[in-house]
Protein backbone atom coordinates (compact mmCIF):
# COMPACT_ATOMS: atom_id res chain seq x y z
CA UNK A 1 0.00 0.00 0.00
CA UNK A 2 1.63 3.28 -1.05
CA UNK A 3 1.82 6.05 1.67
CA UNK A 4 -0.88 8.12 0.23
CA UNK A 5 -3.34 5.37 0.76
CA UNK A 6 -2.10 4.61 4.26
CA UNK A 7 -2.83 8.04 4.95
CA UNK A 8 -6.73 7.95 3.64
CA UNK A 9 -7.60 5.15 5.70
CA UNK A 10 -5.47 7.17 9.02
CA UNK A 11 -7.78 8.79 11.60
CA UNK A 12 -7.26 10.52 14.55
CA UNK A 13 -9.22 12.33 17.65
CA UNK A 14 -9.11 15.43 18.59
CA UNK A 15 -7.56 14.69 21.46
CA UNK A 16 -4.49 12.48 20.28
CA UNK A 17 -3.54 16.18 19.13
CA UNK A 18 -4.54 18.47 21.53
CA UNK A 19 -1.63 21.05 23.66
CA UNK A 20 -1.55 23.11 26.52
CA UNK A 21 1.44 25.69 27.69
CA UNK A 22 1.46 27.77 30.35
CA UNK A 23 4.76 30.74 29.92
CA UNK A 24 5.40 33.55 32.30
CA UNK A 25 5.49 36.84 30.65
CA UNK A 26 8.57 38.55 31.57
CA UNK A 27 9.68 42.09 31.20
CA UNK A 28 11.25 41.48 27.73
CA UNK A 29 7.26 40.44 26.64
CA UNK A 30 6.13 43.93 27.42
CA UNK A 31 5.96 47.61 26.34
CA UNK A 32 6.90 50.54 29.40
CA UNK A 33 3.72 50.01 30.87
CA UNK A 34 3.83 46.13 31.67
CA UNK A 35 1.35 45.52 28.67
CA UNK A 36 2.53 42.21 27.23
CA UNK A 37 2.81 43.16 23.27
CA UNK A 38 0.06 41.25 21.13
CA UNK A 39 2.61 40.01 18.93
CA UNK A 40 4.34 37.87 21.35
CA UNK A 41 1.15 36.67 21.86
CA UNK A 42 0.62 35.57 18.66
CA UNK A 43 3.64 34.06 18.39
CA UNK A 44 2.89 31.61 21.36
CA UNK A 45 -0.50 31.11 19.32
CA UNK A 46 1.32 30.15 16.20
CA UNK A 47 3.60 27.75 17.80
CA UNK A 48 0.99 26.27 19.62
CA UNK A 49 -1.16 25.66 16.83
CA UNK A 50 1.44 24.32 14.86
CA UNK A 51 2.45 21.84 17.18
CA UNK A 52 -1.27 20.83 17.08
CA UNK A 53 -1.24 20.21 13.34
CA UNK A 54 2.23 18.72 13.18
CA UNK A 55 0.60 16.23 15.78
CA UNK A 56 -2.32 15.64 13.82
CA UNK A 57 -0.21 14.87 10.50
CA UNK A 58 2.61 13.69 11.63
CA UNK A 59 4.66 12.77 7.97
CA UNK A 60 4.20 16.57 6.87
CA UNK A 61 5.99 19.75 7.21
CA UNK A 62 3.17 22.09 8.45
CA UNK A 63 3.06 25.80 7.83
CA UNK A 64 0.83 28.58 9.41
CA UNK A 65 -1.71 29.62 6.20
CA UNK A 66 -3.55 32.18 8.08
CA UNK A 67 -5.10 33.43 11.47
CA UNK A 68 -8.53 35.31 11.54
CA UNK A 69 -8.69 38.79 12.74
CA UNK A 70 -7.56 38.62 16.66
CA UNK A 71 -9.32 40.13 19.45
CA UNK A 72 -7.78 40.92 22.94
CA UNK A 73 -10.38 41.18 24.94
CA UNK A 74 -8.60 41.61 28.23
CA UNK A 75 -4.65 43.19 28.80
CA UNK A 76 -2.06 40.51 29.52
CA UNK A 77 0.41 42.03 32.09
CA UNK A 78 4.10 41.18 33.16
CA UNK A 79 4.23 38.33 35.91
CA UNK A 80 0.70 36.78 34.27
CA UNK A 81 0.95 33.04 33.49
CA UNK A 82 -0.49 32.98 29.47
CA UNK A 83 -2.59 29.70 29.24
CA UNK A 84 -2.79 28.44 25.97
CA UNK A 85 -5.15 25.79 25.06
CA UNK A 86 -5.27 24.58 21.65
CA UNK A 87 -7.32 21.67 19.47
CA UNK A 88 -7.96 20.84 15.95
CA UNK A 89 -11.60 21.67 14.83
CA UNK A 90 -11.66 20.83 11.19
CA UNK A 91 -9.84 19.05 8.82
CA UNK A 92 -10.07 19.51 4.86
CA UNK A 93 -7.55 17.51 2.93
CA UNK A 94 -4.49 19.20 3.23
CA UNK A 95 -5.57 22.13 5.20
CA UNK A 96 -6.95 22.33 9.43
CA UNK A 97 -8.25 24.56 11.28
CA UNK A 98 -6.53 24.70 14.99
CA UNK A 99 -8.37 26.81 17.98
CA UNK A 100 -6.54 28.39 20.26
CA UNK A 101 -7.96 29.76 23.35
CA UNK A 102 -6.09 32.31 25.64
CA UNK A 103 -5.87 33.15 29.26
CA UNK A 104 -3.85 35.43 31.85
CA UNK A 105 -3.73 34.10 35.08
CA UNK A 106 -2.54 36.66 37.97
CA UNK A 107 -0.49 34.57 39.82
CA UNK A 108 -0.32 36.89 43.22
CA UNK A 109 -4.26 37.07 43.03
CA UNK A 110 -4.90 33.41 42.00
CA UNK A 111 -7.48 34.70 39.15
CA UNK A 112 -7.74 33.51 35.21
CA UNK A 113 -9.58 35.84 32.58
CA UNK A 114 -10.22 34.46 29.02
CA UNK A 115 -7.78 37.29 26.99
CA UNK A 116 -8.68 35.87 23.25
CA UNK A 117 -9.55 33.03 20.89
CA UNK A 118 -7.94 32.69 17.84
CA UNK A 119 -8.57 30.41 14.77
CA UNK A 120 -5.36 29.01 12.72
CA UNK A 121 -5.85 27.91 9.39
CA UNK A 122 -2.43 25.66 8.58
CA UNK A 123 -1.65 23.91 5.77
CA UNK A 124 0.81 19.91 5.42
CA UNK A 125 3.14 20.41 2.81
CA UNK A 126 5.12 17.59 1.25
CA UNK A 127 8.95 16.80 0.86
CA UNK A 128 8.73 19.33 -2.44
CA UNK A 129 6.45 22.22 -0.80
CA UNK A 130 3.41 20.87 -2.52
CA UNK A 131 -0.35 20.34 -0.10
CA UNK A 132 -0.40 16.73 1.06
CA UNK A 133 -3.29 14.68 2.37
CA UNK A 134 -3.35 14.69 6.35
CA UNK A 135 -5.54 12.08 8.55
CA UNK A 136 -9.38 12.77 8.66
CA UNK A 137 -10.90 13.44 11.93
CA UNK A 138 -12.99 10.85 14.33
CA UNK A 139 -15.96 13.30 16.05
CA UNK A 140 -16.92 11.78 19.35
CA UNK A 141 -19.33 13.77 20.62
CA UNK A 142 -21.58 16.52 19.89
CA UNK A 143 -19.49 19.13 20.40
CA UNK A 144 -16.99 18.18 18.17
CA UNK A 145 -19.29 17.88 15.72
CA UNK A 146 -20.25 21.43 15.96
CA UNK A 147 -16.98 22.76 16.49
CA UNK A 148 -16.11 20.51 13.15
CA UNK A 149 -18.86 22.12 11.20
CA UNK A 150 -18.46 25.76 12.66
CA UNK A 151 -14.82 25.34 11.24
CA UNK A 152 -16.07 24.51 7.73
CA UNK A 153 -18.06 27.44 7.83
CA UNK A 154 -14.97 29.52 8.82
CA UNK A 155 -12.75 27.70 6.00
CA UNK A 156 -15.58 27.76 3.38
CA UNK A 157 -15.58 31.48 4.34
CA UNK A 158 -11.93 31.97 4.15
CA UNK A 159 -12.05 30.46 0.94
CA UNK A 160 -14.31 33.03 -0.40
CA UNK A 161 -12.83 35.82 0.79
CA UNK A 162 -9.70 34.80 -0.64
CA UNK A 163 -10.90 34.53 -4.34
CA UNK A 164 -11.46 38.29 -4.61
Amino acid sequence: MSEENAQNIIKKTVQESEAETTIVMLPSDANPLGNVFGGMILKYVDLLAGLVAKRHAGHANIVTASMDSMTFLKPVYIGNALILKARINYVRKSSMEVEVKIEAEDLNKSQKVHTGTAYVTLVALDEKGKPTEVPKLVLRNDEEQRRFQEGEERMNTRLKNRKR
